[in-house]
């Protein structure tokens, strides 16, 4: 008997229900993280017309990124939109596409801070939105394997 109660307490676990918060915090994540992925479409199908009416630096600084810079951008937010989805979809595969995507964004911000010109051309405000990017990114992390712990994802 304690067998069967042992295995009903762990479904029962496993299948626990998420609180409100859950929904209402996966819901914004999953929309900053579309908003990314708007960005990172806007950047790549940016029209000539649209670079020429950048400041100069600026466009110097886009056009010297390296093309797997852009492809780690591009894995950052998909990998973050696809994980957000999954964590309100209740799947446990948020959590490595969110990890993914937090990896990719660290790799992404430390090039971009430390081997370009980016914060002389974009001033320091660069670093506070790289630095919340990064944070949103670490929060998206921890709570998804709080999910996963608390049974809300499986």
């Amino acid at each position: 008997m304690s067998d069967e109660s042992t295995v009903d307490t762990q479904v029962a676990t496993h299948t626990a229900r998420p609180p409100r918060s859950f929904y209402i915090f996966g819901s914004f994540a999953l929309v900053w993280n579309i908003i990314g992925v708007i960005f990172y479409v806007t950047q790549v199908t940016m029209t000539e017309e649209a670079m020429a009416a950048m400041p100069e630096a600026e466009r110097e600084l886009m056009l010297a990124a390296p093309s797997w810079l852009i492809g780690v951008y591009a894995l950052a937010t998909n990998t973050g939109a696809l994980g957000c989805l999954l964590l309100l979809l209740r799947k446990v595969w948020a959590v490595p596409l969110l990890i993914i995507s937090l990896a990719c964004i660290i790799g992404q911000m430390a090039y971009s801070l430390l081997a370009t010109n980016a914060i002389e051309v974009l001033g320091v405000g660069v670093i506070f939105q790289s630095a919340l990017i990064m944070l949103i990114g670490v929060i998206l992390v921890w709570y998804s394997r709080k999910a996963a712990d608390q049974g809300w994802i499986s």
